[in-house]
């Protein structure tokens, strides 16, 4: 059977128009082959949802939003309504479930529905008007949460403000030149601890060898000890024989004697002192003092002249010669040699 090109050039037209009201449909967010359940929410503004946005149950997409319109009236809830569709089958909307439109991320606005747990108040029937609310969106939040921030920096910003021209009053010129010089200042006593502690590290390193010898010293003087700890215990014994035996002494006796011969010397003393005995004479006696210094002094020319001129007092024979002189014994010569090189040394 043939068909004139009339009648297919028509059937094309058809289906194309049908694809296209199809297509139209599905871009605004209904099924593709419709039939599914239609409800209306009202909203104090869009919230920035718009048609063919999505519609979520804990982050899952059931629907669509069809129509975004503003409706006006006098209840200022009532200014947007809001048309949208159920594409997941069998899902109901409970009563007492909140409708919330805005965003649902930073790029995706939409409507919300939570849904309430409790279905003992039944169900949504299709077409039914539901009361939403818009929630705030995150720059809001955001906003919100950055404002009394923004206000403190704000008096933050004042009051450092006001610390820095105080810190450039303050920071004039002598100020600049007193801190340089304590910094000078602080380089030199730097530099002194330095050349300090370089002096202490040399005079350590100079003195170790002695510190070491004095060390081995003190080693060798311990070893020492501890080799003659046997002399040293005998000699201790020795000592305390000796003190046993002075203990033992007849103590008494010894003291009386010593008291018997004090007696004696204080008796000579004391007729030394009163002028009586040979000792007083000895002791008084001025003329016998004063010619035992004029004896001593005409002994010690004596001797002087004996050594400057010997040959006046000793014989001496050279070579047959002789000189003047006295004439003494070998015996006497050899005594006068002995009391001169006596005298002389």
């Amino acid at each position: 059977m043939k068909y004139s090109k009339e009648i297919i050039t028509g059937i094309t037209t058809v289906v194309a128009i049908g694809l296209l009201v199809v297509g139209i449909n599905f871009l605004k967010g209904g099924s593709f082959f419709g039939g599914d359940d239609i409800y209306y929410a009202y909203f104090p503004t869009s919230g920035g949802v718009t048609p063919a946005t999505s519609v979520y149950v804990n982050q899952v997409e059931i629907g669509k939003v069809l129509e975004v319109e503003y409706v006006g009236g006098d209840d200022s809830l009532k200014m947007v309504r809001m048309k949208f569709n159920i594409q997941k089958e069998g899902f109901q909307i409970p009563k007492g479930s909140k409708l919330e439109a805005g965003g649902i991320d930073l790029f995706s606005k939409g409507i919300i529905v939570h849904v309430n747990q409790d279905i003992s108040k039944g169900y949504y029937e299709p077409g039914s008007k539901i009361q939403g609310e818009v929630s705030v969106d995150i720059v809001s939040q955001v906003q919100a949460y950055a404002d009394p921030i923004t206000q403190q920096l704000q008096v933050m910003m004042g009051s450092v403000d006001r610390m820095v021209n105080g810190v450039k009053a303050f920071w004039d010129e002598t100020a600049t030149s007193e801190i340089e010089e304590s910094m000078r200042q602080v380089k030199i006593a730097i530099k002194k601890f330095g050349d300090a502690a370089t002096q202490i590290q040399d005079l350590i390193g100079d003195e170790r060898v002695k510190i070491s010898r004095i060390m081995s010293n003190v080693q060798s003087i311990t070893e020492t000890l501890k080799e003659s700890d046997d002399q040293v215990k005998h000699i201790l014994g020795n000592v305390k024989e000796v003190t046993d035996e002075m203990v033992t002494l007849d103590f008494k006796s010894v003291m009386e004697d010593a008291q018997k011969t004090l007696q004696s010397v204080n008796e000579v003393l004391d007729a030394a002192t009163n002028g009586n005995g040979t000792l007083s004479k000895l002791v008084n006696d001025e003329a016998l003092y004063n010619e035992l210094v004029e004896t001593n002094a005409d002994l010690q020319n004596l001797l002087k002249d004996l050594q400057l001129h010997p040959e006046r007092y000793i014989h001496f024979s050279v070579i047959g010669g002789k000189t003047k002189g006295a004439n003494f014994t070998p015996e006497e010569e050899k005594e006068l040699k002995k009391i001169v090189d006596e005298r002389t040394n």
